[in-house]
């Protein structure tokens, strides 16, 4: 929700104590009544990509070798993560947000590898290709398509280690600050320390606001321990070819890193605050370029971008053959998938209000809504997932609803739609067939964990907020009644 300002006449304008709250030809109006099973449901969102014309081996790469990888890294970094934030709120807070993305994808992930691993997807998938395969090999079709499920099955067994590696490696990556951060503060270093020293005033104020705002977002106790922890999971676990700090390193202290991290802090202009800020007034180009930290950083992701000729030949030769499956199922009718992948732009899916089987966990008469009453069932106090305000409780247990309960009594909270959305789609608006905000589509189930590869329309399910809990929480709940008063409501 937002209020947008303009100036008198509704034009963009920088801001003034004169400027409106802009009245656009048209906003969503939201409708109070609630859903019933097979009501129509339209979500329109950007969701991020899909893979749906996938092969069968990239689809057993990602379950066999890349996803485990995934969620394992993930999980180390998380874990780490986790250890600090329990500890102290400070901590919690400052690596909230990181926590709760790494999280999402974790969870994401090892529902990929459940989904697709329980409905056989690269099996069926392989056995369309057969068929596409024995079509591709007729006299006609030889010359163009007869190598292509030969190629791209060459490409995936070639780089299967290679998938498990780059996952590991990704992870650290994307776990430790202190991988990142060096690397791109150590370039504009080594920039610094090259300009003239006169001129050096005019980078020193930006690169120090970058330093300080960079440090107050990491308590270094749980770097060296996110680093450590990934280092030596990634020694360990990744195979295929260590990056070359790393592979040298694991020799030198037989796979614990702790001394290695420990004295690498101690020595590198990164370590701390102070010392990177110290830089900025005795620049050394030596100091950087030689920097261990700013070394294993750079090393890590140079290797993480790296491939063989190889890789890179069966890569070219994998594209061209993914490029022909795609185009040859459409012409053999081979493939019920006609539409094009997603690719981070507006997609719209329609569908409606669908149940899935009684679930005896959900006190809902039909399972295709949640309600309050399920919440107060799951809480548990202090408990990061399931604990709510004292507050809420209360509300519930004098049934204090306002006129956003179900017209049954009970209070809603999220409802399902058989609605197709893959991971970007969260906070996408729900509308019904009159156009008007039914609710905000946030998640699905775990079959539609494998929402990016494959759609099934009887299994997977979008799971919605609904919006009368939203405007409950703001109104009731929230006290700011003003701002549902600005909204066109239906009842």
């Amino acid at each position: 929700m937002f209020r947008v300002y303009a100036d008198q006449n509704g034009n963009p304008a920088e801001y003034s104590p004169n400027n409106v709250p802009l009245k656009p030809k048209h906003y969503l109006p939201v409708n109070l009544k609630g859903v019933q099973e097979n009501d129509f449901a339209m979500i329109l969102g950007y969701p991020g990509r899909t893979n749906r014309w996938m092969p069968a081996g990239g689809i057993d790469q990602n379950v066999k070798y890349a996803y485990p990888a995934w969620v394992e890294g993930s999980k180390t970094g998380m874990d780490m993560m986790k250890k600090y934030m329990d500890k102290d709120d400070a901590v919690r807070l400052m690596y909230a947000s990181k926590y709760a993305s790494v999280a999402n994808y974790w969870k994401n992930r090892q529902g990929m590898i459940d989904a697709l691993t329980k409905h056989k997807t690269a099996e069926t998938k392989s056995k369309n290709e057969a068929k596409f395969n024995k079509w591709a090999n007729k006299s006609e079709n030889k010359a163009t398509f007869g190598n292509v499920i030969e190629d791209i099955n060459a490409y995936y067994k070639l780089t299967n280690e290679k998938a498990r590696h780059d996952n590991y490696l990704m992870t650290l990556i994307r776990t430790s600050s202190m991988v990142m951060l060096p690397r791109r503060l150590g370039r504009q270093f080594v920039n610094y320390a090259k300009t003239e020293p006169s001129k050096r005033d005019a980078l020193k104020e930006g690169l120090k606001a970058q330093i300080e705002e960079a440090y107050a977002e990491m308590y270094l106790p749980a770097e060296k321990d996110i680093l450590t922890a990934q280092l030596g999971l990634y020694a360990k676990k990744a195979g295929y070819k260590l990056s070359p700090i790393v592979e040298e390193e694991l020799k030198a202290n037989n796979g614990d890193f702790t001394n290695y991290v420990n004295a690498i802090f101690e020595l590198s202009l990164f370590g701390s605050k102070e010392k990177a800020l110290a830089f900025l007034d005795f620049p050394n180009l030596n100091f950087v370029e030689n920097d261990p930290i700013y070394l294993l950083t750079d090393d890590l992701i140079k290797h993480y971008s790296s491939k063989s000729d190889e890789v890179t030949a069966a890569e070219e030769k994998f594209q061209k053959s993914y490029r022909l499956l795609v185009d040859g199922l459409r012409k053999s009718k081979l493939s019920t998938v006609l539409y094009p992948d997603a690719n981070s732009t507006l997609r719209l899916t329609y569908g409606k209000v669908r149940a899935l089987p009684a679930d005896k966990r959900n006190d809902a008469k039909i399972n295709n809504y949640t309600t309050m009453k399920g919440m107060i069932a799951k809480y548990k106090p202090n408990d990061p997932e399931f604990d709510m305000p004292k507050r809420m409780i209360e509300m519930y247990n004098n049934k204090d609803f306002g006129r956003y309960a179900d017209k049954a009594g009970y209070m809603p909270v999220n409802f399902l739609t058989d609605n197709d959305i893959t991971g970007g789609n969260s906070g996408s608006p729900v509308l019904n067939g009159k156009g008007e905000l039914i609710g905000l589509a946030f998640d699905g189930n775990i079959e539609a964990m494998a929402g990016d590869v494959i759609f099934d329309h009887n299994l997977q399910r979008t799971i919605n907020v609904d919006i009368r809990y939203v405007l409950w929480l703001i109104d009731k709940f929230s006290g700011a009644k003003h701002i549902v008063d600005e909204m066109t409501i239906i009842e």
